[in-house]
């Protein structure tokens, strides 16, 4: 889900949006396999990218046209939006690093320039570094479903039930999304699935001329790495997956989202030890079974009185969105200064932090697109009842996620037919993958980074990384991990075995 770094606590309120729309439920739908595209693509005219704050002057943009429907090529083509920037040195020039971004409501056209800042030089002079923006997002062929702005408020766009544990006013926003969905998104909406996602990825191989493909996939990118590495296994060359998604065929997305109840509590000590080494500051707690303890609890007052929050969606700071702010705070520990601030601010009826919420129109494309393919890759259950009784077990179990990991969303009432079964990630293919993967992951947690690895087999080797927050190579100043997978990128090598940095 990609899955961010914060800058403070006007930010705090927006950090859910990253993978907007991560609850869609699908209705059971027969599927065939679609066939591989044997169309061909043009090689892509590069061109300089529009000037953005923050771009490498030496990204260059261009657009390739793939098939709408990889199943009938002759149905037309959509954009794909490609970006590179050529960092190899000549001699020493391996080829392409394709940067695969998370979400899968996220767009990854400027990663090239974001990369390149932080990548070993060692790694620059081997590679080209090139990325996208995949079907439906930015600068690609986008998808909207028209929702009202109301409807975009993170804690519906992640099913957070209401306060008492009831899931009434989810089964209505859910209907009303897909819906809309249906109304509004055009033909590109039942087309967007992981697999043709793999199938974009092997058109910009082909287009850019590379026999073999190395990539870094993160978050969402690691599932669609690995699909791409299950459906096209003798055309990658070094693969990177960082921040592991449990590919389990059965779940698919319904499994990342009842992910974040683990990942959550895996996460929440950190949180809980640095806020209490600073209670003189924030007030939350001397130690982290009280932080604990005035979190839940401060979540529970919010829930009856919601404090007032002028330009935020919803305009009020209420137990979900502390909830919703909390989990996206947990991606990195240089969000937790901003968290604890607000938290101490509800506390204290101190003034709150200006919200920063992305505009509409991100939050349209990045719901439409999570949701497309979410509801498209896998089925979901979509009894009303049966989510109910999740949820109250879930709650109780986790009440710092409050039941939301296991809810329902749009997919129980979804338009439209899966046409194809989700891809079951084995060993069969070359043995060229390193996983790595922080311990305490709150969105991708460890546990299932290792089923990824069970999935793999011999086919990979997975490092990890004693290190809170998402995101693990070049992440955490965790020089064991970033050193393991630099090597590989560099020379090929990967641990014997499976390995802990400390």
């Amino acid at each position: 889900m990609n899955r961010i770094a914060a800058v403070g606590a006007a930010a705090l309120v927006s950090l859910a949006a990253v993978g907007a729309a991560a609850l869609v439920s699908l209705a059971a739908a027969p599927m065939t396999a679609a066939p591989a595209s044997a169309a061909r693509i043009a090689a892509p005219a590069w061109t300089a990218c529009p000037a953005a704050p923050g771009l490498d002057p030496r990204q260059e943009c261009a657009t390739l046209h793939v098939p709408l429907d990889y199943g009938a090529p002759g149905n037309g083509t959509i954009s794909l939006a490609v970006s590179r920037i050529r960092t190899a040195k000549p001699g020493l020039r391996r080829g392409v690093l394709l940067l695969i971004p998370g979400g899968p409501g996220s767009t990854g056209l400027a990663r090239p320039s974001t990369q390149a800042r932080r990548l070993p030089q060692e790694v620059l002079d081997r590679y080209d570094l090139v990325s996208f923006d995949r079907r439906g997002m930015g600068q690609s062929t986008p998808v909207s479903c028209g929702l009202d702005h109301e409807d975009l408020a993170p804690t519906l766009l992640k099913p957070w039930p209401s306060a008492d544990g009831g899931i009434t006013e989810n089964v209505n926003w859910s209907r009303r999304i897909a819906e809309a969905c249906a109304r509004n998104g055009g033909p590109l909406m039942r087309h967007i699935s992981t697999r043709n996602e793999a199938r974009d990825i092997d058109g910009i191989r082909k287009a850019l001329g590379e026999e073999r493909l190395s990539y870094w996939g993160v978050s969402y990118g690691t599932y669609s790495g690995a699909v791409y590495a299950t459906m096209f296994p003798e055309r990658t060359d070094r693969v990177v997956l960082d921040s592991n998604d449990d590919p389990d065929p059965r779940g698919v997305a319904r499994t990342w989202l009842a992910n974040y109840a683990v990942g959550v509590e895996d996460r929440f000590p950190d949180f809980a030890r640095w806020a209490a080494a600073r209670d003189g500051e924030y007030d939350l707690g001397a130690d982290p079974a009280t932080v604990r303890h005035t979190v839940i609890e401060l979540a529970a007052r919010l829930d009856r009185e919601p404090i007032p929050w002028p330009g935020a969606n919803p305009a009020e700071l209420n137990g979900n969105v502390l909830r919703d702010t909390m989990l996206g705070a947990f991606y990195s520990d240089a969000n937790f200064p901003a968290l604890a601030g607000l938290m101490k601010a509800a506390l204290t009826s101190g003034p709150l932090p200006a919200p920063s919420t992305p505009p509409d129109a991100v939050m349209q494309n990045s719901a439409a697109a999570t949701a497309a393919t979410m509801c498209n890759d896998v089925e979901w259950p979509g009894s009303v009842p049966l989510h109910q009784r999740l949820v109250a077990r879930d709650k109780a179990a986790h009440p710092l996620t409050a039941g939301m990991p296991v809810n329902m969303g749009p997919c129980a009432f979804w338009p439209y037919r899966a046409a194809e079964r989700p891809v079951r990630v084995t060993s069969r293919g070359p043995s060229n993958v390193l996983l790595v993967q922080n311990l305490r992951d709150p969105s991708t947690p460890h546990s299932g980074a290792l089923e990824m690895r069970k999935a793999f087999g011999q086919r990979a080797r997975m490092v990890s990384v004693d290190s809170g927050g998402h995101g693990a190579y070049l992440a955490n100043g965790n020089a064991c991990g970033d050193r393991t997978v630099t090597e590989f990128l560099v020379s090929g090598r990967r641990p014997a075995q499976d390995t802990l940095c400390e």
